[in-house]
């Protein structure tokens, strides 16, 4: 379970302050994949970067599971990024010398897990995600950009994460690609119970998510 409240996040500008996410309140259950939309500039980045403790709040809580990690230092967020968030990127952000297979394993060795584990859990997610044997040993170049969306939707599940971050993670696809990519995010979010939150310009992908948390201007639109 995920509750947001009165959060609130400014930035200095010029002789005063700009409010780029301003008192937020919002719950979400575990399990759900979330869809946070609005135009450029509403503050949705920002939300993501306080949910991803990239970020602290101006003020306000921020809870997940009951502990609240607005009051975290910086050490405890590094751990806390590293065990209970996975982030998925709109470029991907995978390693371009490393095989499909080795980009998920890699987020696994941290976790001081046996190397023969984490190629099994990696093969095995990568399975899940619609990457075959073949494909599994190509590089990133040799994929195509559905492909290493769905290999970074395995590195992100590797450490089996709480909760997933997605930013536009469908921005650089088909609108055909996008829409499978993110059917695959809800099928997962509910098969392993992690939540899933989702930044996305697309309003066709929005409603198919469990939730749609929209923004205007820092502000929550009811």
């Amino acid at each position: 379970m995920i509750k947001v409240s009165n959060l609130k996040k400014n930035y200095p500008s010029g002789d005063g302050e700009v409010s780029a996410v301003n008192d937020l309140n919002f719950s979400i259950k575990s399990g759900d994949l979330v869809c946070i939309v609005g135009q450029s500039g509403s503050g949705k980045t920002t939300l993501m970067n306080l949910l991803g403790g990239l970020d602290k709040p101006s003020a306000g809580q921020i809870e997940i599971d009951g502990k609240d990690i607005a009051k975290l230092n910086d050490h405890q967020l590094i751990k806390y990024r590293a065990n209970t968030i996975g982030f998925i990127f709109q470029s991907y952000n995978l390693i371009p010398n490393l095989s499909a297979l080795e980009n998920v394993m890699i987020a696994m060795e941290a976790t001081k897990t046996p190397k023969i584990r984490r190629k099994q859990r990696a093969a095995e997610l990568l399975e899940e995600v619609g990457i075959d044997q073949s494909q599994m040993k190509r590089r990133p170049a040799k994929l195509s950009g559905g492909q290493q969306q769905r290999v970074a939707t395995a590195r992100a599940l590797a450490n089996k994460p709480k909760l997933i971050l997605a930013d536009e993670p469908t921005g650089n696809l088909d609108s055909k690609t996008g829409a499978k990519v993110f059917d695959l995010l809800k099928n997962l979010s509910h098969k392993e119970r992690t939540t899933i939150i989702v930044v996305t310009h697309d309003n066709t992908i929005s409603k198919k998510a469990d939730q749609i948390i929209k923004i205007k201007d820092g502000k929550l639109v009811k």
